[in-house]
């Protein structure tokens, strides 16, 4: 049982260091790997079966909602770059050149996509001629470079997998709706398969997205009281649409431009996870998105009879994502790296309990062992795995609440930021030079507007003038 210990002490306490038990976890978990260029990641199967899960359950709801998957070059002209002037500035310090083809010099500088605005906004102002041709609601999966400088595994990265949709519609009302809808959508995705409660909420002009009139965010608490932005919508408004020429012919029979939202989500969902649910033993993974929900271990299998009822009750689960660990490690090893990878329930069974008719199922979430009928063994998993995926995502909300705090002068405010890790709710005047000092004497940053506003004050918790807009503030990855 050495062994078994010495496997969960790898991973180092998250009370003592929680960046270093992050990076323990992805590592000893095999969710990922360092590559060769500094800054890049590999994904391992166990961190990729994550993504593809997720990408697979978001990509049905974008299609619910009338979505069409579209992929356009990672190649970005310079000159295409720079005709949204706000939008070239934001990214200007994170994009990678290509500068030669083959032996030859480039005649004009290609940039590797940092985003795909300007790719679509050239292909729309050719594919949109008259109002039957609206909406536009395409979206890509794909990866993007971002030439960052200090990365993170799933949270930062120089090259990184995400979706980004892009839509054209012929009104502001149409944009703005599709800008909402959308980010419900990532609230809901979040919730549901996720268990990762989130805020959702308007970003500062200081803070939204470059060429943007209005951006809307989805802010979640990691475990160490840090907020991680785990999704944008954005309302372009029409001023791509000018920047590009985008028109269209109205059924007026007047010449119009097009009004443009963009919305993403990126790997970084994974690092929310981890960082959510994980704990010292390691990952916690929601049973929704779990590459395996189940995993059976046969005690003493090399006595006759073991194994065959360990796959025999593998046919049974056949309608949950189950395997069994026919593996010659002891069962204390198999138990303490199945706690590691997270998996969602384990099914403990040897010679007497095969004899008995029964099976112990553990939880991962919270360690309660129960003993199960075989026979009743489909319908106990069925009821467990619900029950997992709806505990993960209220414990998590109520860690939340319970690091929410309120702040309205700034002594207490400065007193939280330093001593009370979590989301302060505090008024704001608006100006952004509060926004400006805040973040200079505390690096807390404002994380949202929330669209469920609150007066927990008259004034600016920074200036103390006058103050009508509640705000999320904290410390964020």
């Amino acid at each position: 049982m050495a062994n078994d210990k010495k496997q969960v002490e790898q991973i180092t306490a998250m009370e003592e260091d929680f960046a270093q038990w992050y990076t323990d976890v992805v590592k000893k978990a095999e969710l990922m790997g360092y590559s060769s260029v500094k800054g890049c990641m590999i994904f391992k199967p166990a961190g990729y079966v994550l993504w593809e899960n997720i990408q697979k359950e978001m990509d049905r709801r974008f299609k619910e909602t009338g979505v069409e998957n579209v992929y356009m070059p990672m190649f970005i002209p310079e000159s295409l770059l720079e005709k949204e002037k706000d939008h070239v500035e934001g990214f200007a310090p994170e994009v990678a050149w290509v500068t030669k083809g083959g032996l030859n010099d480039l005649q004009e500088k290609l940039c590797v996509r940092p985003t795909s605005e300007t790719l679509f906004c050239d292909f729309y102002k050719d594919e949109i001629q008259s109002y039957r041709d609206l909406p536009k609601l395409y979206n890509q999966w794909c990866s993007v470079v971002r030439w960052e400088k200090e990365t993170r595994p799933f949270l930062r990265s120089r090259e990184f997998l995400w979706q980004e949709g892009h839509t054209a519609h012929a009104t502001a009302e149409e944009a703005e709706e599709r800008t909402i809808q959308m980010l419900n959508l990532y609230a809901d995705f979040c919730e549901e398969v996720l268990a990762i409660p989130v805020i959702k909420g308007r970003k500062t002009e200081k803070e939204k997205f470059a060429g943007a009139e209005a951006t809307y965010t989805i802010e979640a608490l990691m475990h160490d009281g840090k907020a991680l932005q785990s999704g944008t919508s954005h309302n372009f408004g029409d001023g791509f649409a000018k920047a590009f020429d985008i028109t269209y012919t109205d059924k007026d029979n007047k010449l119009k431009h097009v009004h443009q939202t963009s919305w993403g989500v990126t790997t970084r969902l994974i690092g929310a996870m981890i960082m959510v649910h994980g704990d010292n033993r390691g990952l916690v993974i929601p049973p929704m998105i779990a590459q395996t929900q189940v995993m059976i271990v046969p005690i003493m299998q090399k006595k006759e009879g073991v194994l065959d009822k360990a796959y025999e009750l593998k046919d049974m689960l056949k309608g949950f994502r189950v395997k069994v660990d026919d593996s010659d490690k002891s069962p204390g090893w198999k138990f303490s790296e199945q706690e590691m990878r997270g998996i969602p329930l384990r099914i403990e069974m040897g010679p007497r309990d095969i004899e008995a008719g029964k099976g112990i199922i553990v939880r991962r979430d919270n360690g309660e062992k129960i003993e199960v009928a075989f026979e009743d063994m489909e319908s106990k998993v069925s009821e467990l795995l619900e029950t997992i995926q709806k505990d993960m995502l209220e414990r998590a909300r109520k860690h939340r609440d319970e690091n929410t705090f309120i702040a309205t002068n700034y002594e207490e405010f400065k007193d939280a930021v330093e001593n009370k890790p979590g989301f302060i709710k505090a008024m704001w005047c608006g100006d952004q030079a509060c926004e400006d000092k805040i973040k200079e004497d505390t690096t807390a940053t404002a994380r949202c507007m929330p669209f469920e506003q609150e007066k927990i004050a008259d004034t600016c918790v920074c200036c103390g003038k006058k103050a009508d807009k509640m705000v999320y503030w904290g410390k964020a990855y």
